[in-house]
């Protein structure tokens, strides 16, 4: 790759732009040196279309490092006279089961004390200061339940869908489901894995989380801990800020459990219950089926 950097205040900082051939052209991707070989993967989907485990990515002496998804960049030789190929069918049908979706990845249980470790970790506030300067929010506007679900939170919420694959998949896969047209609700934005930062925890290794200060720092008249609720059915995904964070089951097999999901009807008294109070970020969201059950009927 021909990795043309300017070097900041340390090597984890460095901003790289690597050169990526692939199929007869050469693509430009942007990095850091803090991001890890996961993150470069995911930006190359972004720019090629091919999904980040069907991507073997080849360089000079380092290949085999380049195989390990949580190696940073920052710790491997990267010169600007090479150049880094990628080998790999692109993925056609972009539209691919459930289970096999980049999306879905095995979670874990963080404790509370870790996870304010990881937020007041000074090279996570850079990571994330950067995310700031650079990311572009795709601005939107100012299956049944699920439309019923948004209807009903968007007369108390603004709505920002966050996923941690490129934005391609996500206005596919948003204008599949009907999400973005629809008459009822107004999306306000979407978010793709590029506003992601990597993270390090002593107990679970690296991992890439979507930091909610991202949002209060761009809109910062709006938003902010207060109001804010993120929910996500991986909990490491909000570990920056796990008290503004809510857990939900992921919704699988949506032919055979679709009369007997009820997560979004729960989740709905929820948030309306909440929409109120002045310190969202006060709550335990981690107990909020409790609280649901208790604001409705609805049988367990």
């Amino acid at each position: 790759m021909a990795a043309s950097a300017s070097l900041t205040s340390s090597a984890t900082e460095e901003v790289l732009t690597l050169t990526v051939k692939w199929s007869g052209k050469e693509y430009a991707v942007r990095v850091c040196g803090d991001d890890s070989v996961a993150g470069l993967k995911r930006r190359i989907c972004e720019l090629t279309n091919v999904l980040p485990k069907r991507q073997k990515l080849l360089y000079p002496k380092i290949s085999k490092k380049l195989a390990d998804d949580s190696a940073f960049l920052s710790q491997l030789p990267l010169k600007s006279s090479l150049k880094m190929t990628m080998i790999r069918t692109v993925e056609d049908d972009i539209i691919v089961n459930q289970m096999d979706s980049p999306e879905i990845v095995d979670d874990f249980e963080i404790g509370q004390d870790e996870a304010v470790d990881i937020e007041d970790v000074e090279v996570n506030k850079q990571k994330l200061r950067r995310r700031i300067d650079q990311y572009e929010f795709l601005i939107l506007s100012s299956g049944a339940d699920l439309h019923e679900f948004l209807t009903a939170v968007y007369a108390e919420y603004d709505i920002m869908i966050w996923s941690a694959t490129s934005m391609k998949w996500v206005e596919l896969k948003m204008g599949q489901l009907g999400v973005l047209d629809n008459p009822n609700y107004k999306i306000t934005a979407l978010l793709d894995h590029s506003a992601m930062i990597t993270v390090q925890s002593d107990f679970c290794g690296i991992f890439e989380c979507k930091p909610l200060g991202l949002i209060w720092a761009k809109f910062p008249e709006f938003y902010s801990s207060k109001n804010t609720i993120m929910f996500d059915d991986l909990q490491r995904n909000f570990m920056m800020n796990l008290q503004n964070g809510l857990v939900i089951r992921p919704f699988r097999k949506a032919h055979a459990n679709r009369d007997n999901d009820l997560e979004l009807v729960k989740l709905t008294h929820y948030l309306l219950a909440i929409a109120d109070l002045d310190y969202l970020s006060l709550l335990d969201h981690k107990i909020w089926e409790f609280f649901a059950e208790e604001l409705s009927d609805v049988p367990e």
